[in-house]
């Protein structure tokens, strides 16, 4: 979720790209960052600058307030440049780690989004060739590589590049030997043109360069852009020109920082792709199983050898660790126990040396969740951190940790980090029996193989999920009452999509265990009662349709969830919600979606404020 922005004109009256830059990424704030850099071409010279922190830091970087060997580039006057605000994912938040990044002869400057899953061998490659590689990231494979192909072409050289590069996300490149010039290129990350006369704009996101401009083009998937002040062209991945249409964005800032969408949850909602996508790509660029060697990653010995894992969490996080429990069991035949963390910090746990402690925590930040790792630490468990921010105090607490990727998320319900962390919980599961040597090779590459067409999955489901939920949120919208069943990976499932129509709705609602239904819950069914069953394809499933059956028997209104293909369910229920078909154990990824949208679509029904529900807060600091 970081930030691009990239500037290239000669208009009468510009004095420095420096302040359009930092204006630039100023505006892209809100996708949250941990560090930030520009760089610029002029006076014959290209110059980048970096700082760890927020846009402040840099700001005084550049004006020499932090170190009396900064550069004062606003001094000189500069035509083309780049910024980028960085969200950590591969090294962690550090100077060198931060872009803009550049090859070893400092001519080729990159600024990149997104993961390069084959950086490995690239940066393998151009070592020997002689490249001297100053970071951490996946990122600065971009900067050598352009460099090494480059021949007096840098549109050429983008485009070579970009045939070499696997993984999913957009860059922008500048070179010293064409100062008037930038080359962009987007595989599944989002780059957006900004038009002007005698000089141009490009950005992740619209914000950007609105107060600049409000013609924008889009570049869409798999094709490169070539920026000089005099215009725009679009072109294929083979170099063939593409015509595309401008646009005129009549959007406020708030609205563009939204992304054109009503609410950041909206916004949110339909990021989830690219945000799994971050999660999982590099981890699962070998096909076979999952690297988690990552920074601050737990030593495997102990993902091999441990006798028993315990699982804390609050909240969401509580239900992305009930199907994290699921896919261990079933995968890596461990032991797994799930706890409220808030309870957990209360018990005389017996918990020590040979068990794992799993604390999932979005912010990091999260008081009870913290107070049960660092009881378990305390007894001698080893102790894994599943977040979302670096250098939260989750990171520190712990001996190992498990980033999500998510990337900024402003409305208080989750629902990226949601589908994140869940991804995060399948690699870990994943990764344990492969080490551990509990499923055949054969079954962990299908199922690798699986994980990697989530993000696609979830696109899927994004387009076609309004026309499926709007009707059903039409027809309940005014219920006083649902009750949501599951089982099995469909039990926590029904357990987010009833939190989240509770908290953003304000409608009670229950989430049962389906066959817990005749223990008390069925007494509450009339005729008027909607009840959401998750009747995904399961071992479970035959179970699931006879729990319907019992609904149904009551006069209450059935709305399933469905794998494609199962014309069973629709004979069973008033309403379907059909989910592209994967493997049973990642069917929670795509049934929780229609699930966010319809408790969003009936709080937009009631007119209720959806990113910032009553009485919560997104990070829960105390008890």
């Amino acid at each position: 979720m970081c930030g691009i922005v990239g500037y290239v004109g000669r208009r009468e009256g510009r004095s420095s790209v420096q302040e359009v830059l930092l204006a630039g990424l100023a505006k892209l704030e809100y996708r949250g960052y941990d560090s930030a850099g520009i760089s610029v071409i002029a006076d014959e010279r290209i110059e980048a600058v970096r700082a760890v922190g927020n846009l402040s830091a840099l700001r005084a970087k550049l004006d020499g307030a932090s170190t009396g060997g900064a550069v004062a580039l606003a001094e000189r006057p500069a035509t083309t440049g780049i910024g980028h605000t960085r969200w950590a994912t591969h090294g962690r938040v550090s100077e060198e780690n931060a872009h803009p990044h550049y090859d070893t002869g400092n001519r080729v400057h990159v600024v990149v989004n997104g993961i390069v899953e084959n950086y490995m061998a690239l940066k393998d490659r151009l070592t020997a060739h002689g490249s001297v590689f100053t970071s951490e990231t996946d990122a600065e494979v971009i900067a050598h590589l352009i460099a090494e192909l480059y021949a007096g072409d840098l549109v050429e050289a983008v485009r070579s590049a970009y045939a070499q590069l696997e993984g999913h996300y957009a860059f922008v490149a500048m070179s010293l030997d064409e100062p008037d010039l930038l080359v962009g290129a987007r595989k599944e990350c989002p780059l957006i043109v900004g038009r002007g006369e005698g000089e141009q704009f490009v950005a992740s996101a619209v914000p950007a360069f609105l107060a600049e401009t409000r013609r924008v083009q889009y570049v869409e998937n798999g094709e490169l852009v070539v920026l000089r002040p005099e215009g725009v062209t679009i072109m294929t991945a083979a170099g063939e020109a593409v015509e595309r249409p401008e646009h005129t964005v009549d959007w406020d800032q708030e609205t563009a920082e939204k992304g054109g969408y009503e609410t950041f949850m909206l916004k949110e909602i339909h990021e989830q792709a690219d945000a799994v996508a971050d999660a999982i790509s590099d981890r699962t660029a070998r096909g076979d199983g999952v690297n988690l060697a990552e920074e601050g990653a737990l030593d495997e010995a102990v993902l091999k050898d441990v006798r028993r894992i315990v699982i804390v969490a609050c909240g969401t996080s509580y239900h992305a660790g009930l199907i994290g429990r699921y896919a261990i069991e079933e995968w890596a035949r461990v032991p797994v126990e799930m706890d409220i963390a808030s309870e957990y910090r209360y018990r005389n746990a017996v918990i020590g040396p040979g068990d794992l402690v799993l604390g999932i925590t979005q912010s990091g930040e999260t008081a009870d969740t913290l107070a049960a790792m660092r009881l378990a630490r305390e007894r001698g468990a080893r102790v894994l951190a599943v977040t979302n921010v670096m250098g939260s105090q989750a990171t520190r607490d712990s001996d190992g940790v498990l980033f999500t990727r998510a990337g900024l998320e402003i409305g208080v319900a989750a629902t990226k980090t949601f589908l994140c962390q869940v991804a995060v919980m399948y690699l870990l599961a994943l990764r344990m029996a492969e080490l551990r040597g509990t499923l055949p090779p054969a079954r962990l590459t299908e199922l690798v193989s699986e994980v990697k067409r989530l993000p696609h999955c979830i696109d899927e489901v994004l387009a076609g999920v309004d026309e499926q939920v709007k009707p059903i949120a039409d027809a309940y919208w005014q219920s006083d009452f649902f009750l949501y069943i599951g089982r099995h990976v469909g039990l926590p499932v029904a357990l987010e999509g009833a939190l989240k129509l509770k908290e953003i709705s304000y409608i009670a609602t229950d989430a049962y265990a389906a066959g817990e239904m005749k223990h008390g819950p069925i007494a509450l069914l009339d005729d008027s009662t909607p009840v959401v069953c998750v009747a995904t394809d399961s071992p479970v499933l035959e179970k699931v349709v006879s729990n319907m059956q019992e609904v149904r028997a009551r006069g209450a209104r059935v709305i399933a969830l469905a794998t494609a293909g199962n014309e069973q369910i629709a004979r069973q229920a008033d309403a379907v919600i059909t989910l592209p078909a994967i493997d049973w154990m990642l069917q929670p990824m795509l049934a929780v979606i229609p699930l966010q949208v319809l408790a969003y679509e009936i709080a937009r029904r009631r007119s209720l404020n959806v990113d910032q529900p009553r009485n919560l807060a997104k990070t829960v600091t105390v008890e």
